[in-house]
């Protein structure tokens, strides 16, 4: 019998206050699984209600107020609950668990990397500092183990690692997440872990690629000034399991809507 598990990730920016949009997408597309972040909501007062309602009775819920915060919401139980306080400053950043697929289960991670600040340069800006760290510490844990099972690891990970995963390669290899130190590290991660770029398995690298597009321009769609920074990443075992992964870009010009559009990744056994 086949198992076909549906996962969307989404930074939402703000759950309590784009609650119907999300309600929105689980109405089209009836996801299993759903990876938020940037939730910005303390777990006390997360809309736990709106989703038991929607059908998710299975919660892991990392939150902190006013800032940062990522959640998963499932259909499917949900075990082994992690939460890693990367660099030690107690941000809300990362959430993994277990979800059964194909008689066992596969590992889920939900990230979101820090932004890293307007200035590429660490000696000035702590916060581009703290986002290499962050990606440092990543790439020294998520390997070996972790990857030797399958896991996926699914989030705004706040780093477009091509070329044509930004409007303009060229005007953006100064701007913070498209220079050459970030992609750099990026990459390093994901090769180190064997994680496979599942979006790029889609859609190949000489086509654009945007999850996210700046409030500030005024027709964000007809601009299309993107990024690509939200990603989908599967480990070895489960790499023949992934049939696809979309961008849901109408999302992004629904009302109230968020500045990133939904990714979806639909795995087959």
């Amino acid at each position: 019998m086949t198992d076909r598990l549906k996962l969307v990730t989404w930074n939402i920016n703000s759950v309590r206050l784009r609650m119907p949009i999300v309600e929105h997408l689980i109405d089209e597309i009836a996801p299993d699984v759903i990876c938020l972040q940037e939730t910005k909501c303390p777990d006390a007062n997360f809309p736990e209600n709106a989703f038991r309602k929607a059908g998710y009775e299975h919660m892991a819920i990392n939150g902190q107020k006013g800032y940062h915060g990522v959640a998963t919401l499932s259909r499917r139980p949900l075990t082994n609950t992690e939460k890693r306080d990367f660099c030690n400053v107690g941000d809300s950043r990362h959430v993994a668990v277990d979800v059964p697929f194909n008689g066992s289960s596969l590992r889920l991670h939900n990230f979101y990397v820090p932004a890293g600040g307007d200035e590429p340069n660490r000696e000035v800006n702590p916060k581009f500092g703290h986002k290499l760290d962050f990606m440092s510490e990543m790439h020294d844990w998520l390997q070996g183990e972790e990857t030797d099972r399958p896991a996926v690891l699914v989030g705004d990970l706040n780093v477009a690692p091509y070329e044509h995963d930004v409007w303009s390669h060229k005007q953006l290899l100064k701007v913070v997440s498209h220079t050459p130190v970030e992609t750099e590290l990026f990459e390093s991660v994901r090769e180190k872990g064997g994680w496979l770029d599942a979006m790029r398995q889609f859609t190949p690298l000489e086509e654009k690629l945007y999850t996210w597009w700046s409030y500030r321009a005024k027709d964000w769609s007809k601009a299309d000034k993107g990024r690509r920074l939200d990603h989908v990443w599967v480990s070895g075992p489960l790499t023949p399991h992934v049939k696809g992964t979309t961008v849901m870009r109408e999302a992004r010009g629904w009302e109230k809507p968020s500045d990133h559009a939904p990714v979806i990744a639909v795995f087959e056994a």
